[in-house]
């Protein structure tokens, strides 16, 4: 009689874990992206546009496809281009579209889950610095060969983004589509040290470059950080996001 209710239970068990990973699946508006926590710190669970969000001792891991939640028209002839392409509707009178078409890649952003103040500071290089909240790459202030971004600013899309080359859509300056629909004072992701990067209002005023250090942050508690934690602000002008140097210790990526 033992193992007879022991083998209903055990089948109930099942069943019960079947239903519950069906209705996860159901429930989940795309599969491909369904997000892994796996004991990491709840301010990563921001992060809806990653695949996949794990920790292994001191560092958590990111994992994305770059490919931002809003449209462009950088989605032109691209695979996405039925639900994704939008035509430039921004204000920049000297707007041109690049030649570039956005690409899907398969980043992992690798960062320190308790960031700290770096001894010897060092440079943001091309390519991501940090990673925003929909999964899109953040660049430094600088196009190729670090030239300013006077001309590539005016290749920015409506939500100020745009492809590189190799098509891998990123953010030099303030994403606009995250501010619209998260607040301009929210969290808006991470910069490779771990350090969180804010939007260009805090406590109802605009944030300016003179109220931050040379690296485009400053320390005090925020509503993600209740004990405080050094941030970087996004301002509206250079250096945009962050200063030439990492505050922190950057981790890293590939793609």
């Amino acid at each position: 009689m033992r193992k007879k209710n022991l083998a209903v239970f055990l089948t109930g068990l099942i069943l019960l874990t079947a239903a519950g990973i069906i209705v996860s699946c159901q429930n989940d508006p795309d599969p491909e992206s369904e997000i892994i926590l796996t004991d990491v710190p709840e301010v990563y669970q921001k992060i809806y546009g990653a695949t996949s969000v794990t920790r292994s001792g001191e560092y958590v891991t990111i994992k994305t496809t770059g490919i931002p939640d809003h449209k462009s028209p950088y989605f032109q002839n691209t695979r996405w281009a039925t639900t994704q392409y939008e035509a430039y509707t921004g204000t920049n009178t000297a707007w041109k579209q690049n030649p570039n078409k956005i690409v899907s890649f398969s980043y992992t952003f690798r960062l320190p889950v308790s960031p700290k103040e770096a001894t010897t500071k060092s440079a943001t290089a091309g390519g991501p610095i940090g990673v925003s909240l929909n999964g899109v790459p953040f660049f430094n202030q600088y196009a190729a060969m670090q030239a300013p971004l006077t001309d590539e600013i005016n290749g920015f899309d409506q939500y100020n983004g745009h492809p590189a080359q190799a098509g891998d859509y990123h953010y030099h300056a303030e994403p606009t589509f995250l501010t619209a629909n998260k607040g301009k004072e929210a969290l808006l992701g991470f910069l490779l040290d771990g350090f969180p990067v804010y939007g260009p209002v805090e406590n109802g005023k605009t944030v300016t470059n003179s109220d931050l250090d040379k690296y485009h942050g400053h320390s005090h508690a925020t509503a993600d950080y209740p004990k405080g934690i050094y941030h970087y602000h996004i301002t509206a002008t250079d250096p945009y996001i962050n200063g030439n140097d990492y505050y922190g210790t950057p981790g890293t990526y590939t793609k």
